[in-house]
């Protein structure tokens, strides 16, 4: 008798491969994004969407404060269009990275959600930074 593990077979493992590699098009990780920001790497411009109080009690270091209501077009303006950006929130409890992705998707802009939000980021044992501390008024 399977376990309750098992008692829904895997998938077939060419379905598994497309749905596990479909699912990075559309997300990354604190460590990933950790990895790479501030390096030459970088490709890709990171959005803090919970709101600039939140902002500014602390954020993921080089993010850049756009609550997902304010993500219109001339916001995005400066960049440029195969420009990608990376999304979070509070955490998975929070729903805002989603909410800042379907808004950004809808302007034609190439997006991602960064997994786990601001509570993975402090779970992987990486700093925040407050607007007082990267120059930034609130």
């Amino acid at each position: 008798m399977p376990s309750i593990v098992t008692e829904v077979a895997a998938a077939p493992s060419a379905e598994a491969l497309a749905h596990f590699e479909d699912s990075l098009r559309f997300e990354t990780d604190c460590w990933d994004v950790h990895s790479v920001m501030g390096t030459a790497q970088q490709d890709f411009v990171l959005l803090d969407v919970r709101g600039t109080e939140k902002y500014a009690a602390g954020h993921v270091p080089g993010a850049l404060d756009l609550a997902h209501r304010k993500i219109i077009g001339s916001r995005l303006a400066e960049y440029p269009p195969e420009t990608v950006f990376i999304t979070y929130c509070a955490g998975p409890h929070c729903n805002g990275a989603a909410r800042a992705a379907i808004r950004l998707a809808r302007l034609g802009r190439p997006v991602k959600i960064m997994s786990g939000g601001i509570t993975g980021w402090l779970d992987e044992g990486f700093a925040l930074e407050s607007a007082a501390q990267d120059g930034r008024a609130a």
